[in-house]
């Protein structure tokens, strides 16, 4: 009779369930379009979340993949998103019975007695007695209330708040790979031109001589002449050194040790090509793609389930508790009808009179679903601006690329008109040096906006959430 009403009282207040149901997050935004998006940029949405493939260089592609099997960063997100997991199965466990076994042997030897009521010294009272148990208890708390199915739901948006932060965890690795390998590419080609320019200078520093063994120059043309050689060469020390940085900052990305990647990346290579068109969508993709938008939204549906489980507990709780036992004095005789002890039992526990406990932890659950809601209200935002900042940036350097290709051509333009001149015997040594410093200037100043075009064009993708579908994994 008893389990039949347990069962029926479970089926009845199945649906009671107590606290607020999660609607879904606040709309924080009316936006309709980017304000900055520049020219080549699409409302369409990414055709791939690799975005890495568009810029179709194979070195890039391969340490980006090595950064996503090898990255302990990305090993420990693996590792919390299997911790959240197997905390949604430990709540999810909570909601059916719990049983148990027991088995003890008991030996021991009654007291002797008569010498309490004056019988003859010595006796020794009975034998050692032997007592065998075994027996199995079982214990359900009915979730009357919903608490333990609050737990549940809190436990399920967590997990895949962890979910999203591993996602969120592949961008960010593929975006810093990206902007170290193009960084390094850079690097590589800058010091090439700065090479170029100390080798261009040596050799006018040689027909300097020359000319001032034939009394056409003077030792104070030699000199600064000289002067500017070795201004070139400095300049190559630091740049030496950013590059022994960028080689190591990607090995450590990838999850190698320190100069691991020098063979593979030592000899430079162009820096990649851009797509012709950008495709960012519209923002309400991006706030669909972000992870860390998701991420936030789904601790905010876990705050909002925690304040049902919190206000569960100003209800009473009832558990159904059943116990099976055997006990006998002999092993073989242990399983016997005879031998049988059985309980079971109603348990009613209700904290009535709590002096304002549960009260005080439903206000900090209700507090840290208001926490929750800014800090989704503020992911949300922040990534739009991100967006927005990325596209400007991308728009605004794609006009300093232009204007910089520019001034490399009249430069270059100059520094033939001036060796020329030079050769002519019109123009000295340091206007023939001034115009090619001008002219290497100007293909530095080119090469590093290309880079940093390209390098916003990593930082848009990572702005617009790409990076990580396809990919994630928790191993």
């Amino acid at each position: 009779m008893l389990p039949a009403v347990a069962a029926a009282l479970t089926v009845l207040l199945a649906g009671c369930t107590v606290g607020p149901d999660y609607k879904g997050a606040p709309t924080t935004t009316n936006a309709i379009s980017f304000k900055r998006a520049p020219d080549g940029v699409v409302a369409t949405a990414p055709g791939v979340a690799a975005w890495w493939v568009a810029l179709n260089d194979p070195q890039l592609t391969a340490l980006i993949e090595a950064g996503i099997d090898n990255s302990p960063d990305l090993r420990a997100a693996q590792a919390r998103v299997r911790e959240a997991r197997a905390g949604l199965t430990q709540q999810q466990r909570n909601e059916l019975p719990k049983v148990g076994a027991s088995a003890a042997y008991l030996r021991m030897r009654e007291p002797d007695l008569s010498s309490l009521s004056g019988g003859s010294s010595g006796s020794s009272g009975r034998g050692p007695v032997a007592l065998y148990l075994a027996g199995f208890d079982a214990s359900w708390e009915l979730d009357l209330f919903g608490g333990t199915r609050r737990a549940v739901e809190a436990a399920s948006a967590e997990a895949d708040a962890s979910e999203a932060d591993l996602a969120d965890t592949h961008v960010q690795l593929a975006a810093e790979i990206g902007s170290a390998y193009v960084g390094l590419r850079d690097q590589q080609q800058r010091i090439a031109i700065v090479r170029k320019s100390a080798e261009l200078e040596e050799h006018v520093l040689s027909l300097t001589e020359q000319r001032r063994e034939r009394g056409v120059s003077s030792q104070v043309d030699v000199e600064r002449v000289r002067t500017q050689v070795e201004n070139t060469r400095n300049a190559l020390i630091p740049l030496d050194a950013q590059i022994a940085e960028s080689l190591d900052e990607l090995a450590l990305l990838t999850g190698r040790e320190p100069g691991a990647l020098d063979d593979m990346l030592k000899q430079p290579a162009p820096l990649p090509a851009l797509p012709q068109t950008v495709a960012v969508g519209d923002p309400a993709d991006l706030l669909r793609r972000r992870p860390d938008v998701r991420a936030a939204e789904r601790r905010l549906a876990s705050q909002s389930a925690q304040i049902g489980e919190r206000e569960a507990d100003w209800f009473p709780k009832v558990t159904l508790f059943g116990s099976l036992s055997f006990s006998a004095a002999d092993p073989g005789h242990l399983v016997r009808k005879d031998n049988l002890t059985w309980l079971g039992v109603p348990y009613l526990q209700w904290n009535a009179f709590d002096f304002g406990r549960t009260k005080a932890k439903v206000d900090q659950a209700r507090a840290s679903f208001d926490e929750a809601q800014a800090k989704y209200e503020s992911t949300v935002l922040g990534a739009l601006r991100d967006a927005d900042v990325a596209l400007s940036r991308y728009g605004h350097e794609r006009e300093n690329v232009v204007s910089l290709r520019t001034v490399e051509g009249s430069a270059t333009r100059a520094a033939t008109l001036t060796e020329q001149r030079y050769r002519a015997g019109t123009a000295t040594a340091l206007d023939w040096i001034d115009a090619e410093r001008t002219r290497y200037t100007a293909e530095q100043n080119r090469v590093q906006s290309d880079a940093q075009l390209i390098k916003d064009y990593v930082a848009l993708q990572k702005s617009l959430g790409l990076g990580w579908e396809g990919t994630a994994s928790t191993q």
